[in-house]
């Protein structure tokens, strides 16, 4: 054991590449065994995680998103009053003296890096693309985070809300598009997954993007989906939201069946996202009532 580690330390002052590093400093992280007593998480989507799974007392800190209500990106903005919420820096993470620090991959390269030099046990937590990605990095969560039992109920907490949405789910799938701030629809990943999960068919891929990726709202209202999910604010603060705003969307009225949907628990993907399908479903049902006197006409 002691090879092995003293082994670890010399990889790590020898590895130039991040994403080499961190897996070296993943497998020499807790030698021991012992849960992380002093959890400090980076970002919104380990913020996530690491609230539900990790005791109020062992998390030092979470990133300032977790709170943030300007806008709402966090689905525990509410919960997480009286824990530590920083702007991650070397110098403030140091100074909350932790045993972890939890990140998503690929962020914050430059604390990443400084954290690896100073031998600042990193876990670095990958981006879920699937249902089943989610499941693995809660378990994979639970074992190195100490809280196997909590992880467990949550993937089980998941699987049940999406049997029950699978379980009332109807035909024929309803063609829609989530328009985001900027102009831009949602394609691919858990979101889509859920999406066909919930009766709904992602209309994105059919239409044809600028080449900026963005959606005009002309080609909308060509395409006249069954559902349109506004995924923003409902009220026009930024210059990012106005065209989810314009005035030419009120001509898909009788036609779609459009509404204002924040969707934040799509915004990180994990078993909270299940509740997102909940959502899908319930606006599937309001489209086919929309489409019903059209079928019959």
């Amino acid at each position: 054991m002691v090879k092995k580690f003293t082994a670890c330390k010399s990889a790590k002052r020898q590895v130039a590449d991040l994403t080499l590093a961190a897996a070296v400093l993943f497998f020499c992280t807790s030698p021991s065994g012992a849960a992380p007593q002093r959890v400090v998480s980076t970002f919104l989507c380990t913020d996530e995680y690491v609230f539900r799974l990790v005791p109020r007392a062992r998390i030092a800190a979470l990133s300032f998103e977790a709170g943030d209500a300007h806008p709402v990106v966090s689905t525990i903005a509410d919960k997480v009053g009286g824990i530590t919420q920083i702007r991650p820096s070397t110098e403030t993470v140091l100074n909350l003296h932790p045993d972890l620090v939890v990140m998503y991959q690929g962020t914050m390269a430059r604390l990443h890096a400084n954290l690896i030099a100073l031998r600042v046990p990193v876990l670095d937590v990958p981006w879920a693309n699937s249902l089943a990605d989610i499941a693995r990095t809660t378990m994979l969560l639970g074992e190195k985070l100490g809280a196997q039992s909590q992880a467990a109920a949550l993937v089980a907490g998941m699987h049940a809300k999406l049997a029950a949405v699978r379980a009332a789910t109807h035909r024929p799938a309803v063609r829609t598009l989530i328009y985001e701030p900027n102009g831009y629809a949602t394609t691919g990943g858990v979101t889509e997954e859920l999406m066909r999960l919930a009766g709904l068919v992602n209309a994105a891929p059919g239409l044809r993007p600028t080449r900026s990726g963005t959606i005009p709202v002309e080609t909308i209202i060509a395409a006249a989906p069954d559902l349109l999910i506004l995924s923003g604010q409902r009220t026009a603060d930024s210059r990012a939201t106005l065209v989810l705003h314009h005035h030419a969307l009120a001509s898909l009225q009788g036609r779609t069946y459009s509404t204002w949907a924040p969707l934040v628990p799509l915004l990180c993907p994990g078993p909270w996202s299940a509740d997102a399908a909940e959502t899908f479903s319930v606006l599937a049902a309001k489209a086919r009532t929309l489409a019903k006197p059209q079928a019959r006409n």
